[in-house]
């Protein structure tokens, strides 16, 4: 064994045997429920790995979240969305940069609390798909939406309180098995489709779609100067634009090599490579032109290491809700981002939970599910205090998870490099739009590889599910992509179930017997929430829905890895089914 080993090993031996051991579970501890196979020095590596996967949240949700106006007021009568306007561009700066912080500041906050609290290698950071909700549909472009942003960061708030009391009371995971599962998984697909023409726009992309005339889309691609100020169509010089070609040869060929060979933080990669080309002053791609936006863009990031205090969107809530039309806005973004929330944060969670090894087959619960689900629920209100969209757990856990990560160090590593990186803040705010376009492009289609588990062999299933993944991106609305799902799907299933009921079962769909069933354990009573375990006379209602036994047996399952457990849940669910 070398020297660098040989330390290693003494120092996972020392952090093993101490209260910090004991605390996280880490091999060698001691601890009755110990997973095997957990030491410090691989919970760092993980963490780090989480980090650099999942970095470009910084730049991407400040990217978006910045083409809502945030705080910044348009008062320019002929164009209301101010798209030329000096001073409201001097405005977005300052607003991007407040975002960077937040962003970051919200991440090592959550991630921190989720591995310190849950003991879960989770992290959290403002969620993908939500952001683009509330920037584009709730405050609108520029602020062109039906409430302002204050507003909206109070319905984000509110939301966050109300999944709190969701996770206090055991019902976030109950209500998650009642949506139909075709429905949950179009809903994240149909995001990614979103996300998708999000970064191929301009303003939060690589430029290569525009509006159009006489059709509702065009290829885009040129130079400012062409753009048609109505519509935003191309007038001429399409797919010419220096910045295009350099988004999506770097940022979206070149990273989706990277991925392809499974490089780690490949995303982050794709983003820096394109930032740094970028940065550099009087080329065709520059990001910082010779303008009064480009030098106040420069004169920032030259400061490189400097920490920018959040201005303009701290603690902006709005509580006056009087307004016509307001109220029932607000009603609409709350339940939106909840009904989102609900099936995207609680699945990643889940999903996560499951892919560590430690979601007990029977109740599909895992150990400190309600502390874990608080911690996500309450930082979404902290997030919304900083001016931030909705926090969720990060699918890119996973790349942290298959490092080796199993305890809660790991993503407390990840929320000490978030908080790092809050000091480097004129580096994230430096980021252009071609740079995250990309990568919004690449997120979009991780989101599709749901469509799979759609149940595409009864149209009952396929069809709902089909509506919500397509009206999300032509509609460019989150809502109203859900909205018609739901609808389609209560119309064509409760027709089949009543000529079912009136004829006594003899007029069924030929495929009928294909529907899928509810993943609702109603005859499973360690599946329902403690309130409802305590109204049927369960005299401890109080303890885990886990089962004791499940610990550890958990402990066994993450010897083999997180595959192998996988495997073995999936087995037993066929099974059970």
């Amino acid at each position: 064994m070398g020297f660098i080993e040989r330390h290693k090993a003494g120092l996972n031996d020392l952090v093993s045997h101490s209260i910090v051991g004991r605390y996280f579970h880490l091999d060698g501890s001691g601890h009755p429920n110990e997973i095997r196979g957990a030491r410090f020095t691989t919970e760092m590596r993980a963490g780090l790995t989480t980090f650099f996967t999942m970095a470009y949240i910084i730049a991407v949700n400040a990217s978006v979240l910045t083409n809502s106006g945030g705080t910044c007021v348009c008062n320019d009568p002929v164009d209301p969305t101010c798209a030329k306007n000096q001073e409201y561009d001097l405005c977005l700066l300052e607003i991007n940069r407040d975002f960077v912080t937040a962003t970051t500041a919200i991440a090592a906050l959550g991630s921190f609390l989720m591995g310190l609290c849950a003991n879960l290698p989770v992290a959290l950071a403002p969620a993908m798909g939500l952001n683009a909700y509330l920037a584009y549909q709730i405050v609108g472009f520029h602020g062109t939406g039906p409430i302002s942003y204050p507003i909206a960061m109070t319905a984000v708030f509110v939301e966050g309180f109300i999944f709190v009391a969701l996770s206090i009371l055991g019902v976030r995971q109950w209500l998650a098995r009642i949506i139909p599962a075709s429905i949950k998984v179009a809903c994240g697909a149909g995001i990614g489709l979103f996300l998708t023409l999000i970064g191929l726009s301009y303003g939060a992309g690589i430029g290569a779609v525009t509006g159009a005339k006489a059709t509702p889309l065009s290829l885009g691609g040129c130079p400012v100067e062409f753009l048609d100020p109505d519509t935003g169509a191309c007038l001429s010089h399409k797919a010419t634009s220096s910045t295009m070609w350099l988004g999506f040869l770097v940022g979206g060929v070149l990273t989706a090599l990277l991925m392809t060979y499974k490089i780690r933080g490949a995303i982050i990669v794709g983003i820096a490579i394109v930032s740094i080309c970028s940065w550099p002053r009087d080329t065709a791609v520059t990001y910082f032109p010779r303008t009064v936006i480009g030098d106040s863009r420069f004169d920032f990031f030259k400061n490189v290491v400097g920490f920018h205090s959040i201005k303009k969107t701290l603690v902006v809530q709005e509580w006056n809700l009087t307004d016509k039309g307001v109220g029932g806005q607000f009603a609409l973004a709350v339940f939106t981002m909840l009904y989102v929330d609900i099936l995207d944060a609680t699945g990643t969670l889940y999903s996560m939970a499951r892919f560590s090894g430690v979601v007990d087959p029977v109740t599909g619960d895992f150990p400190r599910s309600t502390i874990a689900y608080s911690v996500d629920a309450i930082s979404i209100s902290i997030g919304s205090l900083f001016g931030s969209s909705p926090v969720t757990a990060f699918v890119e856990s996973g790349a942290g998870i298959q490092e080796g990560g199993r305890t809660g160090l790991t993503a407390m590593t990840t929320g000490v490099c978030f908080f790092i990186a809050l000091f480097f803040a004129p580096i994230f705010a430096s980021i252009p739009p071609w740079a995250t376009g990309g990568a919004l492009i690449l997120v979009g289609c991780m989101m599709m590889r749901g469509v799979l588990a759609i149940n595409w062999n009864y149209p009952g299933d396929s069809i709902p599910a089909f509506v919500t993944l397509m009206f999300m991106p032509f509609s460019y609305s989150i809502a109203y992509g859900l909205i018609a799902g739901i609808m389609s799907y209560v119309i064509i299933n409760g027709v089949t179930w009543a000529v079912g009921f009136v004829s006594r079962g003899k007029i069924l769909p030929p495929d009928y017997d294909n529907k899928e069933y509810w993943s609702l354990q109603a005859d499973n009573p360690r599946s329902q929430p403690w309130f409802m375990r305590a109204m049927n006379g369960d005299k401890k209602f109080w303890r885990s829905e886990t089962s004791d036994s499940f610990e550890l047996q958990s402990t066994e399952a993450n010897a083999k890895g997180p595959d192998a457990h996988v495997k073995d849940l999936e087995a037993h669910h066929t099974k059970a089914g």
